[in-house]
């Protein structure tokens, strides 16, 4: 069936309009101020399954850092490595090393590591069901219970307003769009230094995935939260992100700044279903692109 969608205008994401944090071209202006660091990790399932085989990042405070690859690259296992999410699904790092600010975290419990700051949405949005939406939010105070969140109820309101309507609505009864949010902003209400994002567009229809990236980076600019964003919506992402990474086959294959990284012309005939020309690729091309590829 021919798809008749067409997109309305939208304002621009993207880096070309300039503006506070970034320079001339696109260009992110940081300070060399790493937050966190992986160094040729290799992950194993069950003592068998290697998934990681020597990937190795840099997070700079300030940035969104995106992770693009295809289903199976090890993207999530990459995020659950830095969480600590590995140790439930009897998996772990057994080469190299995770430091954040400077301090080993790899194979430390998910419990240490959400109290540093490193909070993780998980994909798939995942509330707990039965308890309001606003119940909801309120789980993400955990970690520093007893302290006021007020304050935090209205930014993350602020930002996910659909959400005001619903707050006293059972989780389970909202919508993807709206379970999006309210795991999101249920992160918020940790107080993320380090925020993982995994797949935050899945499933959801084309204007919403543009106004939950919109948000994402509102939050980075305005709450300076770091933010590592693993999608498969390489154009939106790469649309938002100051940095990129390309992984497949468990190993970083590419990286750069992401304004380059959309020039990029395997970028854009892989990930983003143009040629190097800007026209759309033909689906009985695909064949031909594994052999085709320059880092293979």
């Amino acid at each position: 069936m021919k798809n008749d969608y067409t997109e309305p205008p939208h304002p621009p994401l993207s880096p070309e309009g300039g503006g506070e944090g970034w320079g001339e071209g696109g260009e992110a202006v940081m300070e060399d101020n790493i937050l966190l660091q992986v160094n040729n990790i290799s992950v194993v399932y069950s003592d068998v399954i290697q998934v990681l085989k020597g990937v190795s990042l840099v997070i700079r405070r300030g940035q969104i850092v995106s992770l693009l690859g295809s289903n199976g690259a090890g993207k999530t296992t990459t995020l659950k490595a830095i969480s600590g999410l590995l140790k439930p699904e009897n998996g772990k790092v057994t080469e190299g090393s995770i430091e954040y600010e400077s301090k080993g975290i790899h194979n430390s419990s998910p419990e240490t590591i959400t109290r540093l700051g490193i909070i993780q949405v998980l994909e798939g949005r995942q509330p707990f069901k039965y308890m309001t939406v606003e119940e909801n939010l309120r789980v993400g105070t955990a970690t520093r219970w007893g302290k006021p969140y007020k304050k935090d109820l209205e930014l993350v309101y602020q930002y996910f307003q659909p959400l005001v309507a619903r707050k006293n609505r059972l989780a389970g009864y909202c919508s993807g769009g709206e379970l999006q949010m309210l795991v999101m902003g249920r992160a918020l209400m940790a107080h993320p230094q380090l925020l993982l994002l995994d797949e935050p567009s899945l499933g959801l229809a084309p204007f919403l995935v543009r106004e939950i990236f919109e948000i994402v980076k509102r939050i980075n600019e305005e709450q300076r939260t770091t933010i590592m964003l693993v999608e498969q919506n390489a154009n939106m992402a790469l649309l938002i992100a100051h940095y990129g990474y390309v992984m497949e086959n468990g190993k970083i294959v590419m990286e750069e700044a992401a304004v380059n990284l959309r020039e990029n012309p395997d970028v854009k005939e892989f990930y983003l279903g143009t040629a190097s020309s800007g026209a759309l690729k033909s689906y009985k091309d695909v064949k031909s692109y594994k052999r085709r590829k320059r880092w293979l």
